[in-house]
Formats: structure tokens, sequence, C-alpha cells
């Protein structure tokens, strides 16, 4: 009899390929893998544990679990992911319903770690962080016309809010031949939009090769039949080069979307969080970006309340954002993390501020989203089809300028039938908040 398992992944796309790749190496050890809890051996919980969102939401999934497991729906209860990295020892003391607490560093002998844990034999493992496989076949959780690659884990800029060099130690790339092998395998299954991730895409190749090779690895990927859109998301500023940019504009592929976490603008706030470059560089590299490629679509991400930021440097961050008037923007309030030089940092902002802040920062993007989209009306896109409704008989799908479960999308009618995957070509007709209205005008 076949022993059934369950996942809960939780967090980021790097998060969600280790998720598949443990899903592919239960599933190549005779396990299956249940679409419900309802009678599973066991429940892998693969947490996050970046902020105090993250945290509450690991806490939250493990506690859920905890009660089927009280009314017996549910076997064994697997905890593993970023949250193991840093609080083992507490969920290990204050969660007993847990009968196995594995470090990120043993997932590639996850399977016969589950059939232990079945058996019956409470685990504690904490490997080094490094031992993580960074290949190894996966087991999608995406629709099949879209991935990711994640082609490296870890980070070296060491920001001082972030635990993601505990977590994960520092940046690893993989060899390029193995993401070019991966790639391929992605296509031929059925993938038609690629998009690269790690902690730091623009950092590709420097620990193995001695330089940047991202430009390098992206005309490769160019090169694979089946491919249509490759995007990239996690850019660092300084890293942006020239090269880069010149292959980003050659290649077709290559979709000129830049997801460019900045974290905030003022130049104060910016050395303390140890990030490379001020405000005045901060505006040279937009500006290079878009001279470059000028079609571009670029997401940023700020925090906001980082410690030391008072009237002064939040006006500063609002007249960037008003002056830059990016396609796409979150920001987040700053979540202080135990480990990271942050965390002790003096002039702490209160949290109420924090909310007032970044009501007043998203409202503003608010009417700079409406006033680029209202620009897009009579604009036609290529749109990836990944829905249909039939209750208003519309399709939905995204452009070149969303990427998938963070940004907006295309909402469009159309007197053909298309199935999810489809490329099609639709007329911007109207706008509805992030959202834009279409109509189809393939012939």
């Amino acid at each position: 009899m076949k022993r059934r398992i369950g996942m809960i992944s939780l967090g980021c796309p790097k998060n969600q390929v280790d998720a598949e790749r443990i899903l592919a190496q239960l599933d190549a050890n005779g396990f299956e893998i249940a679409d419900c809890y309802d009678g599973v051996d066991a429940v892998i919980v693969n947490t996050c544990g970046f902020i105090d969102e993250a945290k509450q939401e690991a806490i939250e999934n493990i506690l859920d679990m905890a009660e089927l497991k009280k009314e017996g729906t549910v076997g064994k209860i697997i905890v593993t992911g970023c949250l193991v990295e840093r609080y083992a020892e507490e969920i290990r003391q204050e969660m007993p319903e847990v009968d196995a607490v594995i470090g990120i560093g043993a997932n590639g002998e996850i399977a016969a770690l589950v059939d232990r844990v079945i058996a019956g034999e409470p685990l504690f493992l904490l490997p080094e962080n490094t031992g993580l496989p960074l290949t190894g076949e996966r087991l999608l959780t995406t629709p099949e016309y879209w991935a990711y690659l994640k082609i490296a884990d870890g980070c070296s800029n060491r920001c001082t809010y972030c635990a993601i060099p505990g977590i994960r130690g520092d940046y690893r790339s993989v060899p390029m031949e193995t993401l070019i092998e991966e790639a391929r395998a992605l296509a031929d299954a059925g993938t038609k939009e690629l998009i690269l991730i790690a902690q730091d895409t623009t950092n590709y190749g420097m620990d193995l090769y001695g330089e940047l090779r991202l430009p390098a690895l992206l005309d490769a990927l160019c090169e694979i039949d089946g491919l249509h859109w490759i995007r990239m998301l996690y850019f660092y500023p300084d890293k942006i080069t020239d090269e880069l940019l010149a292959t980003m504009a050659r290649q077709p592929k290559i979709l000129p979307y830049i997801d460019l976490p900045l974290q905030h603008a003022d130049d104060g706030i910016l050395k303390r969080m140890n990030r490379r470059g001020d405000g005045a560089f901060l505006r040279e590299v937009i500006a290079k970006i878009r001279a470059a490629l000028p079609e571009v679509v670029i997401r940023t991400t700020f925090i906001i309340g980082f410690p030391g930021e008072g009237e002064e440097e939040f006006e500063a961050l609002a007249e960037f954002v008003n002056e830059i008037e990016f396609d796409r923007l979150g920001c987040f309030a700053f979540s202080p993390q135990e480990g990271t030089p942050a965390y002790d940092m003096p002039d702490q902002v209160e949290e109420d501020v924090k909310v007032r802040r970044g009501e007043i920062i998203m409202q503003d993007q608010l009417e700079i989203v409406t006033e680029k989209n209202d620009a897009r009306v009579g604009k036609v896109y290529e749109v990836l089809v990944e829905d249909y409704d039939p209750y208003t008989d519309s399709y939905s799908g995204r452009t070149y300028m969303d990427a998938p479960e963070i940004d907006g999308k295309m909402i469009f009618t159309s007197e053909r039938s298309y199935q999810p995957g489809a490329f099609v070509r639709a007329e911007v007709i109207g706008v509805n908040d992030y959202d834009l209205l279409g109509r189809d005008v393939a012939g």
C-alpha cells in the first residue's frame, strides 16, 4: 500500500522550487502525493521564516495540521524550510505535535527520512544549509506552461535587515550547463514562460566563474526551442551592467521586465541598510534601464519604517516614488528579525507610523498606475492565456508587464476559444484598478 503524503509550501518562489524537488523525490520513491490532507500518513510543512508575517503563517499552518492530527485525519507532521533554520529548537520545545524537524540541508534524503518518521522515529536533523540540493528532478506546482528556474541559492550581500544569509548561507550559483539542461527539460514538458529566480539574479556566476555570467546564461536559454518568454526576478541595482541590458534588448524572448527591489531612496537609510549606492545612483540606474529598454516595466519594493526613518527620510522616499513613476510597486513595514544588525538599531519606528506611511506610498502608486494604464488604452499586447470565466464569458491572462502571482492581469473577451498556455493578441479597451480590460484582435 502506497504511503500518502501531503505538502504545504509557504513563502517565495525559491522555496517553492525546493518543495517541487521534495515532491519529485517522494514520487520517485513510491509515495502518493495527496491533493488533500484527509488520511495522509504524513504532511510536510515547508516553511518561510523571512519576516514576522511569514513566521506567523508558518506557525498557523503547523497548528492547523496539529488539530487534524489530533482528530486522526493526519498521521505525522514534518516541518522543514526556512523557519527550521532559524527556530528549530523552539519548534521542538513548543510544538510537541511535530514529529520531525528537518533542516534544508537534508532535503536530498527527504524520502528516506519521511519513511523513518512514518515508521515512528522522531527526527531532529540540522545539517549544514549548504547541503541543500540545487539540482534534481521537480514535480511542478505551477501550470505546465510556466515554471521557475532557480539559478542560485543563498546571498552574500549582507543587508542589515535580512536574515537570508543566516538561513541559506552565502550565494551559490548553479552551473550553467545544469541550468540549460533543466530549462530544456522544462520546455520539452510544455513550459513556455521561464522565470529566473535567485536572491540576486544579477550576481549569477560570480562565485563559480569569477565574473557576472547572467548575459551568457540568457543567450544560451534563448536558443531553447519551445521557450517563448523569459522573465527575470530580483535584480540588484549595481549589477545591472551595459552587457546585461544589451542582451535583454537584443533577444526577443527576454521580456523587458525588471524586478528591482530598491528598499529605500534616502541616502542615510540606504547606508544603514548596507545597500550599495545612494539616491542619485538609483536614479542613474533607472535612467540607464529606460534608455536601453524603451518598453521596460520596472517593478520595485520598499521597506517602510526602517530604524531612523523620520519624516524627512520618508519624504525623500515619497518624492522618489512620485518622480520615478514605477510601473509596479509594493511596500512592506519593516519587520525586525533576530540576529540581524537592524534588530537592535536605535530609533525604531512605531507600527502605526509604518502603516500610515505605507498607505501614503500605495495611494500615490495607485494614481501613478492608473495614469499609466489609461495611456495603454488602444494598444495591443501579447497575452498568455491563463483562465476562462464562463459567467462573464471572458478570459484572463498576463502581458509581458505582469509576473504571475504578484502583478495584475488582462481580462479580455474573444469570439474564439483558447486553452491555458495559448498566446493571444488583445487590445486594451479599459482599466480596472491594476488590471487591464481588452478584446481579442487575432486575425
